[in-house]
């Protein structure tokens, strides 16, 4: 659960991250992607905040470039008041050991040829930190954190089913005890039934340790069984953020309403009211003028496709882009 200490752990201010689109003979750039466009966002200690929307709106970007594994176009990230969004490889070596990241796709992100306790000693090693008697150790105490049996240790990732291996980069992340971790759509390769296990232990391991979360996805239904806090983006923006218990109560943003009415209904005798959104998320090469949102908003009025909306506080920790949300 969120701290109630006002100095946040993690502050982003107005991130751009813009990949180069190059194009004749010459490949050179003459437009732009603009994945991250203007992102400001806090997380505190203790705290997991969720990231939702659509495939391609630019969230597992702003998470690879907090986690600085790519360097901002321009912009902010400030970990413990500490300007980190320029630090070189070498000054930022320190900080890797608070900020690490969980990806999405266990089998891709673990090494084939390494066994897992070389997996999970890796990062002891980089970091200089103990000798051999230590790591293994230190290994073997992590696969018990996470719920595997110490003899995983001579096993490689093939040889795990996905949730196992999941829980072995879970294990990796927490290594070297760290302060923040970025869960890049953690559960979202996995089966339903072992997606509730890996959220459980996400949330015993944040407990535990004291983590901060930010946690990406794209299921609603997900992040509301983690998240304190949700903020929810489109097409490189951040389109509305609130508390969790609000945001699903009383979305302001038409996008945020049609995702959560999106969520599926256990009860059968229940029919949820949709709202429908047409067609797909346009292009962050060539996004739409003013709201993004407007060619696939049912409310779009004039104004919406002439003037960008800024995210504004609607009350009660509530903020939205969007002209004609009220608080």
């Amino acid at each position: 659960m969120a701290s109630a200490m006002t100095n946040p752990l993690l502050q982003v201010d107005n991130l751009n991250m813009y990949f180069p689109v190059r194009e004749g003979l010459m490949l050179r750039a003459k437009t732009f992607n603009r994945a991250v466009d203007g992102v400001s966002l806090q997380i505190n200690p203790g705290e997991t905040l969720g990231l939702v929307g659509e495939s391609g709106c630019g969230k597992s970007t702003l998470g690879r470039c907090i986690a600085r594994l790519y360097k901002p176009s321009a912009g902010t990230i400030r970990f413990q008041g500490e300007d980190i969004t320029h630090m070189s490889a070498r000054a930022l070596r320190p900080f890797r050991q608070n900020i690490q990241m969980i990806f999405q796709d266990p089998m891709e992100s673990l090494n084939a040829r390494h066994t897992v306790g070389d997996i999970l000693a890796e990062p002891f090693i980089v970091q200089g930190i103990g000798d051999s008697a230590f790591r293994s150790k230190r290994v073997a105490e992590l696969l018990n954190t996470v719920g595997l049996p110490a003899r995983s240790a001579t096993r490689y990732p093939f040889e795990f089913s996905g949730g196992q291996r999941q829980r072995i980069g879970i294990a990796r992340a927490i290594a070297l005890n760290p302060k923040l971790v970025i869960c890049d759509e953690p559960v979202s390769a996995l089966d339903v039934s072992i997606q509730s296990q890996i959220l459980n232990l996400l949330v015993d391991l944040q407990s535990e340790f004291n983590l901060s979360y930010l946690f990406i996805a794209h299921d609603l239904a997900v992040v509301k069984h983690i998240s304190d806090r949700v903020a929810v983006m489109y097409l490189g923006n951040i389109v509305e953020t609130a508390d969790s218990e609000i945001i699903y109560r009383d979305a302001k943003h038409p996008y945020t309403q049609s995702l959560i009415a999106a969520i599926p209904v256990p009860d059968p005798q229940r029919r949820a009211q949709r709202i429908i959104i047409q067609g797909d998320v346009p292009s962050a090469i060539n996004p739409p003028t003013g709201c993004h949102f407007h060619p696939r908003c049912p409310r779009a009025e004039a104004r919406c496709k002439a003037e960008k909306p800024v995210l504004r506080e609607l009350g009660n920790t509530q903020f939205a882009a969007c002209h004609l949300a009220s608080g």
